[in-house]
């Protein structure tokens, strides 16, 4: 029997938190302090159970094949993200468990295929991070070279999975990037028409495509000001194509018991001990070749990108990480995805302190 997706549009609609990035050295932090994650597979393990068992909804790694250089070499060492979570659901029991896989790298039947049977293994648990990626140095040592109408692919990629799942007969397609004949995948998804669907789009071609083929959209923000005009152009979108998505974004955590106490960290481990060529590498890479900041994010918030890939910081007590939370979801946001310094260390303080308090909130 297959279990409720706590992702699924027909779940509960309470405000969805997520680990994020945890499959990766460092998470989403370019620091060089002694503690940072290392991501170890034990870790891992024990950090999937903890935000299993303390209320989280979903983990959600990162498709990453190479590093960012620097001293630390950062992310280089990051686990592949099917096997990964094929690994995850057999010591889990509740939380949503998500592949990121970069369209241009993977043929959709082996997608299919992989997909379904993590979705069997976890028992309806599985979900599809879709990324058609943006560092031309990484598929550079694959010899893939990025194409400008990466949606289209996208788009005809998930459609050889979805039909595959849902046609009794052999399939044939005949688009611009995929030509199948007699195409079979079985055993298809327990989640029917597929599984749980997220893209993390910040440009229009991106955001068209999640509008219209994704359950869920992630995208970043500066303040919330700005915020609110993601929240009101996806709405927008989605409305266009007569759908609604969750819309989610990602943000980085430091909790402590105080506010003076997380502030002494943050600015501990991404002030004063910086891998300063790796963050450099990332943000003239990101700024080149994505479309995931707004213009300003890379002028303005340096420290973001050390802290946590550029994300929105969360930093304070407990008390002061729901009210920000509360102010998201607020917005209109349906979730948050979160990666801290050390997530088998912080994961137990943020289950025990902040969900209670978030359950208080009406969150």
């Amino acid at each position: 029997m297959s279990l409720p997706n706590p992702m699924a549009s027909s779940a509960e609609s309470s405000f969805k938190l997520g680990v994020f990035s945890a499959n990766a050295d460092r998470g989403s932090a370019f620091t060089t302090v002694p503690e940072a994650w290392t991501a170890e597979w034990t870790d891992c393990l024990q950090a999937a159970q903890i935000a299993d068992r303390g209320g989280f909804d979903f983990f959600l790694p990162i498709g990453r094949w190479r590093g960012y250089g620097g001293s630390t070499r950062v992310r280089e060492h990051s686990f592949e993200t099917f096997t990964f979570a094929a690994g995850l659901a057999s010591v889990t029991s509740r939380i949503a468990l998500f592949m990121t896989v970069h369209v241009p790298l993977l043929h959709p039947l082996y997608a299919a295929k992989a997909l379904a049977t993590v979705d069997h293994i976890s028992r309806g648990r599985a979900g599809l991070n879709i990324v058609c990626g943006w560092n031309p140095d990484e598929f550079g040592m694959f010899g893939v070279t990025l194409v400008d109408d990466a949606y289209v692919q996208a788009r005809e990629w998930l459609d050889v999975i979805v039909n595959t799942y849902n046609s009794d007969a052999p399939l044939d397609f005949a688009g611009k990037y995929y030509q199948l004949k007699d195409a079979v995948s079985r055993p298809a998804s327990l989640q029917r028409p597929r599984p749980v669907t997220m893209n993390a789009a910040f440009g229009p071609a991106g955001r068209d495509f999640a509008a219209q083929h994704c359950d869920h959209l992630f995208t970043s923000f500066t303040d919330l000001d700005v915020a609110r005009g993601h929240v009101r152009d996806i709405r927008d979108r989605a409305d266009r194509f007569g759908r609604s998505v969750g819309i989610f974004t990602v943000a980085h955590v430091v909790c402590r018991e105080t506010d003076a106490e997380a502030e002494d960290f943050y600015d501990y481990y991404s002030r004063r001990n910086v891998d300063e060529a790796a963050v450099d590498y990332h943000m003239r890479q990101k700024k080149n070749f994505s479309q995931s900041h707004e213009d300003d994010a890379f002028r303005l918030y340096r420290q973001r990108f050390a802290a946590g890939t550029g994300s929105y910081p969360l930093v304070g007590s407990p008390r002061t990480i729901v009210d920000e939370l509360s102010k998201i979801a607020g917005i209109g946001y349906n979730g948050a995805a979160l990666s801290f310094v050390n997530y088998r260390s912080e994961l137990p303080f943020f289950c025990e302190q902040v969900i209670p308090r978030m359950k208080e909130a009406g969150l």
